[in-house]
C-alpha cells in the first residue's frame, strides 16, 4: 500500500487558483475581498485620470459661470437698492437705448480712462453732452454709486453738473454737461505753451476750483470728500470756468465729522496726502483735499509737472525749489510775466506750500485757502518747510529724503490713477 506524501496544502501545485492568482499580480491586476480583480496598467491609470479631468473641467467651467453670475446680480441689486432709496435725485435716468441714440451710436469718442470711454452726445432738446460709458466697473459698482450720490444732489457754479445717468444690468452710463474746453492738465502741461493760459486765467481758474471745494465740504447737508483733486479732473466750459469733476473716489460724511473712518489708502499717486500712509501725522479728512489742491496748484503756477527728472538737478521736485526761492527771500519768476502776474503766481505758490504741509492740523482749511487767494500777497507768511526735512542734514541727504517722499507721495507717478487696496 502507497504511503501518502506529506505536501503543505497552500501550495500553487495543490490549489491551482493561486497559480492563477499569482500570474494577474504579475500582470498588474490586483486582488480585492477574494473575490474581485481590478486592472492596475500604466493603460487603465492613464484612462482613469483622463476621464476625472474631462468630468472636471465642465463642473469647474460651470461653477465660474455660477459665480460670475452671482457677482454680477450682486452688483445690480447694490445699484438698483440704491438708486430705488434716493428719491431725491435730480438726474434724470435714461435706458441704454436712449444713451445709443444720444451718442449717435457712440461714434463720437472724445476720450478714455481706466473707467472706460467718454462720449460726446446731444438731448433731444438740444444741449450737447458727455456720456462716460463705465465699461470697466470696480467694486460692486460703488464708482457708480459715488458719482450719482454725490453730484446727483448738488449744483454749483464750480462743479460738473449731472444730467442723467443709465443703470440697465451691466450697461452703466453717466451723462453730464459737455465742457469744451477739455481738462486743465492740457493747459498745464502743454507742449511748447500751445494750449497755455495766462498768469491771470490760471489765477482765477484756481480760485474757482478752491471755491468749488469749499462747497463741496462746507456747502451741503452732507461733506462731500473728493479724493482725487487733480488737473485731469478739473473740466473747462467755453468760458474757463472750472468744475471739479469725477467723484468715483468721493466718500459722504457727516459735516460735523472732522476725521473719517478710511480702510484704504485713494486718490493719485503725485496728489495724495500723506497721513494716507503715516497714520502718526494725523488722520484722515478734508485736510486730503486740501493737500491735493496745493500740489495741483505749484503745477498751475509753475506750469510745469512737480517732478521733472530732466530739469536742473535743483528744480526736479518742483515745491522744494520753490520753497527754497522764498525762505531766501527772492520772488520766483516763471517766463516772462508783468509786476501784476508775477504777483499773482507768487501768490499761488505761498498758498500752495500752506497747503502741502506735513500734518493735516498745520494746513489751513477751504475757506482760509480762498480768503488767501482772494487776499494781499504781503499777508501771507512763508509757511514752514513742507516736506520731511531735517536742519542738520547736507543738501544731498535733503534731497535723498525728498525723493523718498516723491515715492510716498507719487509725484514722479502723476499720471497714475489708483484706489490702493492695501491701506495701511
Amino acid at each position: 500500500m502507497r504511503q501518502p506524501v506529506d505536501k503543505p496544502i497552500d501550495t500553487p501545485i495543490d490549489r491551482p487558483d493561486k497559480l492563477v492568482e499569482l500570474a494577474l499580480i504579475a500582470s498588474g491586476w490586483k486582488f480585492f475581498d477574494d473575490r474581485f480583480l481590478l486592472p492596475l496598467t500604466v493603460g487603465a491609470v492613464v484612462a482613469v485620470i483622463v476621464a476625472a479631468r474631462l468630468l472636471c473641467v465642465p463642473c469647474a467651467f460651470g461653477f465660474l459661470i455660477y459665480k460670475f453670475n452671482r457677482r454680477h446680480l450682486s452688483t445690480f441689486d447694490s445699484i438698483e437698492g440704491f438708486l430705488d432709496s434716493q428719491n431725491h435725485l435730480v438726474p434724470i435716468r435714461y435706458s441704454y437705448s436712449d444713451i445709443k441714440k444720444m451718442t449717435n451710436g457712440f461714434k463720437d469718442k472724445l476720450g478714455e480712462g481706466g473707467y472706460g470711454s467718454v462720449y460726446k452726445g446731444k438731448l433731444r432738446s438740444g444741449p450737447p453732452v458727455a456720456v462716460k460709458m463705465l465699461s470697466k466697473p470696480k467694486a460692486n459698482g460703488q464708482e457708480f454709486i459715488n458719482e450719482v450720490a454725490t453730484i446727483g444732489r448738488i449744483h454749483h457754479v464750480n462743479v460738473v453738473q449731472l444730467i442723467g445717468y443709465c443703470a440697465e444690468r451691466s450697461k452703466r452710463a453717466l451723462v453730464y454737461d459737455l465742457m469744451p474746453n477739455g481738462s486743465l492738465e492740457k493747459y498745464i502741461f502743454s507742449l511748447e505753451g500751445i494750449l497755455s493760459l495766462s498768469c491771470k486765467q490760471m489765477y482765477e481758474i484756481s480760485l474757482g476750483v478752491a471755491r468749488g471745494i469749499g462747497y463741496l465740504h462746507q456747502g451741503c447737508d452732507m461733506q462731500i470728500l473728493h479724493f482725487d483733486i487733480k488737473p485731469h479732473n478739473i473740466l473747462l466750459n467755453e468760458n474757463f470756468t472750472p468744475k471739479v469733476s469725477d467723484f468715483g473716489l468721493a466718500k459722504l460724511y457727516p459735516t460735523d465729522d472732522s476725521i473719517v473712518t478710511m480702510t484704504a489708502a485713494r486718490g493719485t499717486l503725485g496728489y495724495m496726502a500723506p497721513e494716507f500712509f503715516y497714520k502718526n501725522i494725523g488722520g484722515i479728512s478734508h485736510k486730503a483735499d486740501i493737500y491735493s489742491f496745493g500740489m495741483m496748484l505749484l503745477e498751475m503756477a509753475g506750469k510745469r509737472r512737480n517732478w521733472n527728472s530732466s530739469a536742473n538737478s535743483s528744480q526736479i521736485f518742483f515745491p522744494s525749489w520753490v520753497y527754497d526761492q522764498f525762505a531766501d527771500g527772492k520772488k520766483v519768476q516763471i517766463g516772462e510775466t508783468t509786476e501784476e502776474e508775477s504777483m499773482m503766481v507768487n501768490k499761488m505758490m505761498l498758498v500752495a506750500l500752506w497747503c502741502i504741509q506735513m500734518r493735516p492740523s498745520d494746513r489751513p482749511s477751504i475757506n482760509n485757502v480762498v480768503e488767501m487767494l482772494e487776499g494781499n500777497i504781503e499777508m501771507i507768511h512763508t509757511p514752514p518747510k513742507p516736506f520731511l526735512y531735517s536742519q542738520g542734514t547736507t543738501q544731498a541727504e535733503n534731497n535723498g529724503m525728498n525723493e523718498r517722499l516723491l515715492n510716498l507721495s507719487g509725484a514722479c507717478m502723476d499720471s497714475l490713477t489708483r484706489d490702493i487696496s492695501t491701506g495701511r
